[in-house]
């Protein structure tokens, strides 16, 4: 796979999004600007100016229609993806962290920071979907985090929950509608911050990142841990491949922490994970630094990354990739009837004697 770079940041990646149809990617920087590019060919279609602080966060709706973008500066922006028009901003007490639209388009979640005496909150904004129209001012709901800031939100299958992830490594549900916490379950290292959560294409589960260098696929229904990833570093990202059993895993030291010794030792890969039987089965190298969001193309014909070395990497997935996996797959298929089949005929005596 030979990457397409797209240089069109100033300073370290903090989000990637592709759109539903995966033509297009949105890169967000602390730089203070929103990128749009065409996928297949790495061109980039123009940029969206107006945030006074890093931008943390970024998401597209389901039509393509408006992007969301969350910033240090304390607010949230909804711009008009073919225009660039800023349609709407929303003032908060502290940065935004996290935005996330519902399945819809309809609805917005946002994460706003704890710091200066205000306590980190979960935001639900009504969103008009029509362009031209005036959107609200009022905040949906507001769901305070008393316990454990929340660092990453996002909306389940039908939007009946929010799924939060904290600092303290925990992972709350909240009925969507009222805001009731119904469950919270420690799911990482205690005080490993979770990092990012990503969804499932039916948002029925999903993966979080998380410092204590795991990964983990989890229901959204009852919070049940069903797979769990090991690397060998602090992981910033995570995200679930369409139409291969497949996640990549992206991460890496503090940048204060880097050395040339990091980037020998491969600490900026991108690692490929069987989803079903945690394997890990390749890795990507390339960036210079750590990566700090991992975004696959829901098309499944590849994926995008962004490192604190202002880069995103595209890589579009080729023959080989598709035969190897299927490779794979087939040799444990296969190992496991061996071992079926051992089972079976040690069995056999002891079934003839009796």
């Amino acid at each position: 796979m030979r990457p397409i770079l797209l240089k069109g940041h100033e300073r370290a990646l903090t989000q990637i999004r592709y759109n539903r149809e995966g033509d297009l990617i949105f890169s967000v920087s602390k730089d203070q600007q929103i990128c749009v590019w065409f996928s297949h060919n790495g061109e980039r279609l123009g940029t969206y100016r107006g945030h006074q602080g890093a931008i943390w966060t970024v998401d597209v709706d389901p039509t393509t229609t408006m992007i969301a973008s969350g910033s240090a500066d304390n607010t949230i922006r909804l711009w008009d993806v073919k225009t660039g028009r800023l349609l709407k901003t929303w003032d908060f007490p502290t940065a935004i962290k996290r935005v996330e639209f519902n399945e819809d388009g309809t609805k917005l979640v946002a994460v706003t920071e704890k710091r200066m005496g205000h306590l980190g909150t979960i935001v639900v904004l009504n969103i008009n979907p029509d362009v031209n129209a005036e959107q609200s001012d009022e905040k949906a709901l507001v769901i305070v985090c008393e316990e454990s800031k929340a660092t990453v939100a996002g909306w389940s299958y039908l939007s009946k929950y929010i799924i939060a992830g904290h600092e303290d490594g925990s992972i709350s549900q909240y009925d969507a509608k009222t805001g009731d916490l119904l469950l919270n379950i420690p799911i990482h290292e205690l005080n490993n911050p979770i990092t990012d959560l990503q969804w499932s294409a039916d948002r029925t589960y999903f993966i979080t990142a998380s410092k204590d260098k795991t990964a983990k696929l989890i229901t959204a229904k009852d919070l049940e841990v069903l797979k769990t990833y090991t690397a060998d570093t602090p992981l910033n990202s995570a995200t679930i491949t369409a139409k291969k059993d497949f996640v990549i895993l992206g991460g890496g030291q503090a940048a204060m922490e880097v050395t040339t010794t990091a980037v020998r030792q491969g600490k900026f890969e991108a690692r490929f994970y069987h989803k079903i039987f945690e394997d890990e089965i390749g890795r990507v190298r390339g960036h210079f630094g750590p990566l700090n969001t991992v975004a696959a193309d829901p098309t499944g014909k590849g994926y995008a990354s962004g490192g604190e070395d202002g880069y995103v990497r595209v890589h579009h997935f080729d023959k080989g990739y598709f035969d190897f996996m299927y490779e794979v797959e087939r040799e444990r298929a296969n190992k496991l009837a061996q071992q079926a089949a051992q089972a079976q005929a040690a069995a056999a005596p002891a079934t003839a004697k009796a």
